[in-house]
């Protein structure tokens, strides 16, 4: 029986399931729910999760929300099919948990208020100062992903779960970057965070994974 997977087209946390999902190789059912038509509202929905939040899968009669929780799930429950989220060494697989710890933590706090200023204010209204303060308190956390991304191809070891809670936070800040050239961030990346970008996204199934209204 296939997964069921629930899913909003840009969310971070559902795209690191997806990209999971893809790399394991399990069969799933995709359900994209609008967030303009207030899908995430229905009874249906609500019914599975007090959050009314995405992602969320339901295996059988197992449901499970919380991006993190499910990407743990997905390995747990299925250990030998498609590629290891994460590492077997205990202490690569330390270093994995402590990536994503950080990517929930310190990069998403970062970068929020960047995102907010560029993606979510008209342009006609943007504040040049206000922009300015949160661009540098992403690039403070630059440093941290550019370490991290040095020396190897992935950033725990072989591609998986430390890659896709990060990897869609960089892309949200391209997607600002877009809508605002002048914030550069591509540049301030440096070598070994946009090369380990496009290692990312040379995975075979990762264009299958891009947000749906980013092709429009």
């Amino acid at each position: 029986m296939a997964i069921v997977f629930y899913y909003g087209s840009g969310s971070p946390f559902a795209w690191r399931v997806w990209l999971a999902l893809e790399h394991k190789k399990l069969p799933y059912e995709f359900r994209l729910m609008s967030f303009d038509k207030g899908d995430l509202k229905q009874p249906s929905f609500q019914a599975l999760t007090p959050r009314g939040k995405v992602p969320l899968i339901q295996d059988g009669d197992y449901v499970l929300y919380e991006s993190s929780a499910i990407v743990e799930y997905l390995q747990d429950a299925y250990p030998t099919q498609g590629s290891a989220l994460f590492p077997a060494d205990p202490k690569a697989r330390g270093v994995a948990r402590r990536l994503i710890r950080e990517a929930e933590e310190y990069l998403v706090e970062s970068l929020d208020g960047l995102l907010e200023q560029v993606l979510f204010v008209k342009p006609e209204k943007w504040s040049d100062e206000a922009i300015a303060a949160a661009k540098d308190k992403f690039l403070a956390e630059l440093p941290h992903w550019q370490r991290a991304a040095t020396g190897k191809d992935f950033l725990a070891g072989a591609a998986g779960a430390a890659d896709f809670a990060a990897y869609p936070y960089f892309a949200l800040s391209m997607r600002a970057q877009k809508r605002r050239a002048s914030l550069a961030l591509d540049t301030a990346f440096g070598p070994q965070l946009n090369a380990w970008m496009r290692r990312v996204e040379a995975l075979p199934y990762f264009e299958k994974t891009i947000p749906p209204h980013w092709r429009t």
